[in-house]
């Protein structure tokens, strides 16, 4: 161990139940250094993390901090060797200040609010964060939550920080603001670890790269010597093609136009504000926007699953040559005509697959209703199970298999490949790739394209702006459940997407 080593794991071991989470895990972890933690979802990575935070204790193995083994059994003991976790997910009480968040739990002599106060203000000085130490946390922005949550650790001494996933919620703006203070930490000697999936983040920001593959340590390399391709393979555990190709669309037809679309939830919110926009055959649109802007229940309305207040929703059929207000259609009218919904939520059985029932069965849900149709017939039950199985890569011991029995990216594919097989005219997927590792998240990205090109309108709701630039030809941008803006995604850049995703006036896009 050398001199600067602040964290050493030796052959770290956590099993739940038949699952081992971590196997033999060797990792070290610089003072003055920013390491990222890389791997597929389900690699151990957050598992890894929580044994040293103190949430989970680990099964095997040793954890030294500074030299000196130690023996971290909760939270309080992980803080007192100056180890605090930032979770994706925040743990702040709404209706308290920043102050009061930072200071709950502690056991302070001669407690003084004010004084709390001052301490907060001055670390926030030294990294560069900008809080009012008085604002509530209902009345804070996403980056302002995930602030105090920095400053908590901080305000209690924590010289390791680990971070799980920090800029899946801020916009590009926000993110550079986080990376500046991160920087400014490590120059104070802090040891930072970064959960993330995003490479061209952790290529711009890390000092060294830790992956791990199936509960497994691979290896560890310096930013500087390495590039997503090798950080790809390292992963997955063979070569990936992170080319996504985008043709131009051949004879757009107007396929969908949504005009002034609004719908107000049942405590008198709105949660789409005049949404106006075009939906093209043969092309890609994106919607970009913070989580919670309106996205769910702006692809729920187009799928008649949300009530809609005002507006319409003219759906120019192909087959018919007439026009169809979808306004006025049943979920199952509007599936009949060749609209469908892949949405991607966090319970992946709520959205029409049986988790009892095998994938040959899900898959027939979507037609039993038709009889012995040309559908059947053209492609029975389980030769598309099968065929599914076999192009999404689902792992999975045979189409019989019930669905409760896949992990979630498995059981994603077959919701995803269900929906393409059915042929439709217009195909919104909302977060297809949530939960999937790299490998199968550009099957999903061909699969779209493919679409695109046998002339399908293809709505994508994504997360990730580089993969929205890269795969769609034009990106409409949410703010508060209102259209901020309009862009082509061949001339538009992540800081124009992340001002209009924070923009909240609606202002005069270009609704083409």
């Amino acid at each position: 161990m050398g001199a600067n080593t602040a964290i050493e794991l030796k052959n770290v071991t956590k099993v739940f139940g038949s699952i081992v989470a971590n196997k033999d895990v060797n990792l070290t972890v610089n003072r003055g250094e920013i390491l990222s933690i890389l791997g597929e979802n389900g690699s151990g990575k957050t598992t890894l993390m929580n044994i040293l935070s103190g949430i989970y204790f680990p099964d095997h193995g040793q954890i030294l901090i500074n030299g000196e083994e130690v023996v971290i059994r909760s939270p309080k003991d992980a803080f007192s060797y100056g180890i605090g976790m930032i979770h994706q997910h925040f743990k702040l009480v709404d209706v308290f200040s920043a102050t009061e968040n930072i200071v709950l739990g502690l056991e302070e002599e001669n407690f003084n609010i004010r004084r709390s106060a001052e301490k907060i203000k001055k670390i926030s000085e030294q990294y560069g964060f900008e809080i009012d130490p008085n604002k509530k946390i209902y009345e804070m922005s996403v980056s302002e939550k995930q602030t105090v949550e920095i400053i908590k650790v901080l305000y209690r001494g924590a010289d390791i920080l680990i971070l799980d996933e920090p800029t899946a919620v801020l916009t590009p703006q926000e993110t550079q603001k986080l990376f500046t203070v991160l920087r400014r930490m490590r120059e104070d000697g802090k040891s930072i670890i970064i959960i993330t999936h995003k490479l061209h983040e952790v290529l711009s920001l890390s000092d060294r790269v830790s992956v791990l593959r199936k509960g497994e340590y691979i290896g560890t390399v310096n930013t500087a010597e390495t590039n997503e391709s090798e950080l790809t393979e390292m992963m997955v555990g063979k070569k990936v093609s992170l080319n996504i190709r985008r043709n131009d669309p051949v004879d757009p037809q107007d396929r969908l136009v949504i005009k002034g679309l609004t719908c107000i939830s049942r405590d008198g919110v709105k949660q789409l504000d005049n949404v106006s926009f075009t939906a093209r055959s043969g092309e890609i649109l994106g919607i970009a926007g913070i989580a919670g802007s309106g996205q769910r229940e702006l692809l729920e309305a187009v799928a008649g699953l949300q009530k809609i207040d005002e507006g319409s929703i003219v759906y120019n059929n192909p087959k018919t040559g007439g026009q169809d207000d979808l306004r006025n259609k049943t979920p199952m009218q509007i599936r009949d005509l060749g609209v469908r919904l892949s949405f991607v939520p966090e319970d992946r059985l709520g959205m029409g697959l049986v988790a009892n029932m095998d994938i040959i069965d899900n898959v027939m849900l979507r037609s039993y209703r038709r009889g012995k149709t040309a559908f059947l017939e053209r492609k029975p039950p389980r030769n598309l199970a099968e065929r599914i199985i076999h192009e999404l890569e689902v792992v999975t011991p045979s189409a019989t298999t019930p669905i409760r029995r896949l992990s979630g990216g498995n059981v994603q594919k077959v919701l995803v490949g269900r929906e393409i097989a059915s042929a439709p005219t217009v195909f919104m997927a909302a977060y297809p790739v949530r939960g999937l590792d790299i490998n199968s998240s550009y099957l999903i990205y061909n699969l779209l394209n493919e679409q695109k090109s046998n002339g399908v309108a293809v709505i994508f709701v994504g997360e990730d702006l580089d993969i929205l630039i890269d795969l769609c030809d034009r990106i409409a941008v949410l703010g508060s459940g209102r259209i901020t803006g309009i862009v082509d995604a061949r001339t538009t850049t992540k800081e124009e997407i992340g001002l209009l995703m924070t923009k909240h006036d609606g202002g005069e896009p270009n609704h083409g």
